[in-house]
């Protein structure tokens, strides 16, 4: 029965997805991988079911389907970190594994029915060498994906506190939650814990999807949120590429900025935080804050990490931090909550707000305003 529900609901998913007005590529990844998922669980459904001796056409069938699995987690991934569009080398570079597996089980499927079902009810007899070559490429298939989704979503974390000072909309927590679910399969399968067990993971993983999915709204109606390919523009992109080696200062030999440029900007940011407190504006990001110097993101990119040696998240929330320690200790906004203040000063959630100002000073926001009145 739990097999039957993660069918179903794989594709009245893969259906809400793909017939929902104003998809993006992210959906369409999504949408094919949940039809991807349906049926190899239908297929798994029936061995157990018995259903396979009914279509022996279905045995084997199975075989390509775990290898699609990473492929179109690294892809989905991509598409809702990269502001480019997936072109076709980039779906035919992560196929050519799935497609050689694919027609390497064309000669089995050639075999005479007596001789397939065989070869099944012996677990697999006469293929072993092939077993073991494709039980292998799966580990390392399964391995090298779960490595390169992890990297492109590190990547992701750090460009977006490259370019905006909140992040909670486009911190894609629900996907890492995604990855983490993808990487306890992986670790079944890898170490060969049991068909039955990985199954039924697989099904409650699709029933996470449509939970956290629905939930999420944007993903699964025509409400769209701010997802990081949506809200990320090519020029603020390739501004936070730049960044990426900022910590080799030798990569901003060509960049055109100049050690008096720099110094020049830096002054002028902190002139303009100073008299326009532009940090109080929760939605402040790079490309906006370039706009009022005049200068390019990537020149004020490099101004604050090599002159403050802090990206620009960490550099406008320090500022918030600043503003929320004079502001919480006035008389007149002892009548509000703590979380009001900081709201006031430019933080737009709870938890992003705790987490820096712990950073920070190494107190919670309550502990510093005790110990501030006394």
């Amino acid at each position: 029965m739990i097999y039957a529900i993660g069918i179903f609901v794989s594709f009245f998913l893969a259906a809400l997805i793909l017939t929902k007005k104003g998809r993006n590529q992210a959906d369409l990844v999504l949408g094919i991988w949940m039809i991807v998922i349906g049926f190899h669980l239908f297929t798994y459904y029936s061995i157990v079911t018995g259903l396979i001796y009914e279509h022996t056409f279905l045995i084997g069938a199975n075989l390509p389907f775990p290898f699609l699995h990473g492929p179109f987690l690294y892809l989905y991934t991509f598409a809702l970190t990269k502001p480019a569009e997936l072109s076709a080398k980039v779906w035919l570079v992560n196929a050519v594994l799935p497609l050689g597996v694919f027609v390497s089980t064309i000669s089995f499927f050639l075999l005479p029915i007596k001789r397939k079902v065989y070869v099944f009810q012996n677990e697999g007899s006469g293929y072993e060498t092939y077993t073991l070559i494709v039980g292998v490429l799966l580990s390392v298939s399964g391995i090298a994906y779960v490595l390169l989704t992890n990297r492109l979503l590190q990547k992701h974390r750090k460009r977006i506190r490259d370019v905006f000072s909140n992040q909670e909309k486009i911190d894609l927590d629900w996907l890492r939650f995604l990855f983490y679910g993808m990487g306890l399969i992986w670790v079944f399968i890898i170490f060969d814990l049991g068909d039955q067990w990985i199954f039924v993971l697989a099904t409650v993983f699709v029933v996470f999807i449509g939970y956290f999915g629905i939930k999420q709204v944007g993903i699964f109606t025509n409400q769209n949120l701010p997802t990081a390919s949506e809200k990320i523009t090519e020029q603020e992109f390739s501004a936070i590429e730049v960044q990426e080696e900022a910590s080799k200062k030798r990569k901003y030999a060509k960049s055109g900025l100049t050690d008096d440029s720099a110094s020049d900007l830096h002054a002028r940011l902190k002139a303009l935080m100073t008299t326009e407190n532009l940090y109080l504006e929760p939605e402040l990001a790079l490309i906006e804050l370039a706009t009022h110097l005049d200068t390019h993101p990537n020149y004020l990119s490099q101004a604050i990490n090599e002159l403050e040696g802090m990206n620009f998240y960490d550099y406008i929330n320090g500022l918030r931090i600043e503003e929320f320690k004079k502001q919480a200790v006035l008389p007149e906004n002892q009548k509000y909550t703590l979380l009001a203040v900081a709201f006031d000063c430019g933080f737009n959630s709870k938890s992003a707000f705790n987490r820096c100002f712990k950073k920070a000073t190494g107190l919670s926001p309550t502990e510093y305003v005790r110990q501030a009145v006394v």
